[in-house]
């Protein structure tokens, strides 16, 4: 298994999180992102910056994700090609995404977006906390626990 983050948006909270996992299972990382990020230093993640565009960065996932591999990011299309080659999603707040709820999230954000659309405010998602780092934290090591020899 491989894991991917889509780094553009990746909370800063989430990357000693995230490096721990990395190092302590070693992992082989991409973090592919529009501008350089990086959430440490490491011989097993490369950094993949690609072109600025809107889906730049998730094309790129798509094209190198397998199945079996882990992506890590918040945005649900993304999600849903992942899951599409049989791989896995997990977003910033540890929601695991799943061929069985993945649906259902898509279906909700895309109304959202028709609401905004029709001009009707609506309110953003709520801040990023340490309780969502801690979510994340929960279920990456669940996870990892069960897809990983640990």
């Amino acid at each position: 298994m491989r894991m991917f983050v889509d780094g553009d948006a990746f909370p800063n909270l989430l990357k000693p999180i995230l490096f721990r996992q990395i190092e302590r299972l070693h992992i082989e990382t991409f973090v592919i992102s529009n501008k350089h990020i990086t959430i440490g230093k490491s011989k097993l993640i490369s950094y993949i910056v690609v072109e600025q565009g809107a889906d730049e960065a998730d094309n790129h996932i798509v094209a190198l994700v397998k199945e079996g591999d882990l992506v890590i990011t918040a945005d649900i299309p993304l999600a849903d090609r992942v899951i599409s080659k049989n791989a896995h999603a997990i977003d910033h707040r540890g929601e695991l995404y799943s061929i069985d709820n993945i649906k259902q999230y898509l279906a909700m954000r895309n109304l959202m977006e028709k609401i905004r659309e029709s001009g009707e405010m609506t309110r953003g998602p709520k801040p990023f906390e340490q309780k969502n780092a801690h979510q994340f934290a929960n279920q990456l090591h669940k996870f990892l626990t069960k897809y990983c020899k640990i």
